[in-house]
């Protein structure tokens, strides 16, 4: 069985599912770690928001829970996605990222002897542009290939493009 960690910011979407579980030949297996939002991210969030010309978004950014209001969301977001990957097949593990989230992915590819961590986000330019993005660091951090994709939301067309990828 091949294992993969998979970090997400955003409850996975039926895209994504198909996408990450059709990425191997192997019965797959997944670890799943949500982070919650939280509100030292804010700045940047609304910095990628007008980069990529999502005004209404970055107006809307302090509407989102975040903090301690945004655990509650992420364990909702946790669930839904791991019953999506159990759907389709696959064995699937969660947690909610409590702390340093590098600090846990390096223990949790190191317990379950993880054959890839796959990252799942949203574009963040400013922070991609600096190689701080979870994929850039977590390269330096874990023994294993690092897959970055980005998320698709919710009731994306039928007939877009496949996610877009970077490998390790």
């Amino acid at each position: 069985m091949f294992t993969s960690v998979l970090m997400i910011e955003q409850p996975l979407s039926a895209t994504d599912v198909d996408f990450v579980t059709t990425l191997h030949d192997d019965d797959m297996s997944f670890v799943v770690l949500m982070r919650p939002r939280g509100d030292e991210d804010r700045l940047l969030r609304a910095i990628d928001d007008v980069a990529l010309g999502e005004l209404e978004q970055a107006l809307h950014e302090a509407d989102e829970p975040e903090g301690d209001a945004a655990v509650r969301p992420a364990a909702v977001a946790l669930e839904h996605s791991l019953r999506l990957l159990r759907e389709a097949g696959c064995e699937a593990v969660g947690q909610l990222i409590d702390g340093h989230p590098l600090d846990l992915l390096r223990s949790v590819v190191e317990q379950t002897h993880a054959d890839e961590v796959i990252v799942l986000t949203a574009p963040h330019l400013v922070e991609e542009f600096f190689h701080r993005d979870w994929a850039s660091r977590a390269r330096h951090k874990v023994g294993v290939p690092v897959l970055k994709l980005y998320a698709h939301a919710d009731g994306e067309e039928e007939g877009e493009e496949a996610p877009a990828t970077e490998r390790d």
